[in-house]
């Protein structure tokens, strides 16, 4: 089943200049950016986009994080997308991601993981729209 999916090339990856490698890696594996740009967000706009995450201990961490540089948002569409850029992303934590994975690759720490994917069918249409509204 074709889905859509966002995903987030995080401020480390951006820094670390592997926004052309990643994108690659969904290319290559039938997921297609059928939208992209490049942001810098707000302090406002990442606790807005985590909000899910307001009461956990490393929100405030995560949102200034998310802040503090460029980062690369898409949609990516192609058969079972969600699962497919998971299995892709590999585990939160780098040192725990599997080979081959974009985390393995290019995270340095679970903040500082390279890449955000959205987990679901129903927090894949939120987050599509918080970032690409003409697409709600």
């Amino acid at each position: 089943m074709s889905e859509r999916t966002l995903a987030i090339i995080k401020p480390d990856a951006v820094a670390k200049h592997v926004i052309g490698d990643i994108i690659q890696r969904y290319e290559g594996a039938g997921l297609n950016p059928i939208a992209m740009k490049m942001v810098r967000l707000s302090k406002k706009s990442a606790e807005g986009f985590y909000a899910v995450h307001s009461e956990r201990p490393f929100f405030n961490d995560l949102t200034t994080y998310m802040a503090s540089g460029s980062v690369v948002l898409l949609v990516l569409e192609g058969e079972n997308a969600i699962a497919k850029n998971r299995d892709l992303m590999g585990a939160t934590d780098p040192k725990k991601a599997d080979t081959g994975t974009i985390r393995a690759a290019h995270g340095a720490s679970i903040e500082a993981n390279a890449v955000h994917g959205s987990d679901a069918i129903e927090t894949a249409n939120f987050e599509i729209g918080y970032f690409f509204p003409e697409f709600e």
